[in-house]
């Protein structure tokens, strides 16, 4: 093996740990079917095939790295190495992996995932389901560009937030006016109706304060983030990424459940 095939085994596990495993597949595909046509003939028609714009900018940067540092490794070369990079992420994304998750000042040892990037790969990730959860939604563009994304390549997206105008008295913002109405359309979107909620022994009513996104029983987000710009920018914000093992799994089940139980209300 010379260099410039270490460079594609390099680059193809990079790509890798940044598309899901069915579209590393495709982009195999079209990187086999496409490979004999000119330089931008073939780009072009390998980037067609990729259905989503972060998906494709990561595509970009594979299809750079190799006509720039590998040039005389050919298609099918290329081809077998997305090949055996993907199946070696997915089996390797079944296996649990914990990561830290943070918004806030950082420190020289610790160089955490940071929490929007971390909400992002939930999202972008999601090829079946996802569900969403959030107390507090406000100024998040690229989220919600995300849920879009998602709802067009076909995911079914459940989205939980606090009562679709806030409990009086503790902030007016609307959640579903802060996600827009491309989201809220195409989302299924539900609330904790107040009088399913527990109440202290002076009447204080219960809140929906959970965080988290749940991609395909698969990879899960949990934090003490709300879905906030200050949340991913100023705010000092601890949580989780979870991929693999049961737990996404349970938590997806758990609202699934909820839901069924008429503990949620849809909006």
């Amino acid at each position: 093996m010379n260099q410039e095939h270490h460079q594609i085994g390099v680059a193809a596990t990079r790509l890798a740990d940044r598309l899901p495993h069915s579209v590393m597949i495709t982009v195999a595909g079209a990187v086999s079917q496409n490979g004999h046509l000119d330089l931008a003939a073939a780009r072009h028609s390998i980037l067609q095939s990729v259905p989503m714009p972060d998906f494709r900018d990561a595509t970009t940067d594979f299809l750079d790295h190799w006509h720039r540092n590998a040039p005389s490794v050919g298609a099918e070369a290329v081809a077998v190495a997305i090949l055996t990079a993907a199946k070696s992420e997915h089996d390797h994304r079944h296996d649990e992996t914990v990561e830290i998750v943070w918004t806030g000042p950082e420190t020289e040892e610790a160089r955490f995932r940071r929490t929007e990037q971390a909400i992002l790969e939930v999202i972008n990730t999601a090829a079946k389901r996802l569900t969403v959860v959030s107390y507090a939604v406000y100024r998040i563009p690229r989220i919600r560009e995300a849920l879009i994304a998602a709802a067009n390549r076909g995911v079914s997206i459940r989205l939980i937030v606090e009562t679709p105008n806030r409990i009086k008295g503790q902030g007016e913002y609307d959640c579903l006016r802060a996600l827009g109405d491309n989201v809220a359309s195409a989302c299924t979107v539900y609330y904790w109706p107040q009088e399913n909620r527990g109440t202290d022994d002076n009447g204080k009513i219960g809140i929906l304060h959970v965080k988290c996104a749940v991609a395909d029983g698969h990879r899960m987000f949990l934090s003490s983030a709300n879905f906030t710009e200050y949340a991913f920018t100023i705010n000092m914000e601890l949580g989780l990424l979870v991929t693999g093992g049961k737990l996404p799994g349970q938590v997806e089940r758990h609202f699934e459940q909820m839901i069924e139980l008429g503990e949620f209300q849809r909006v």
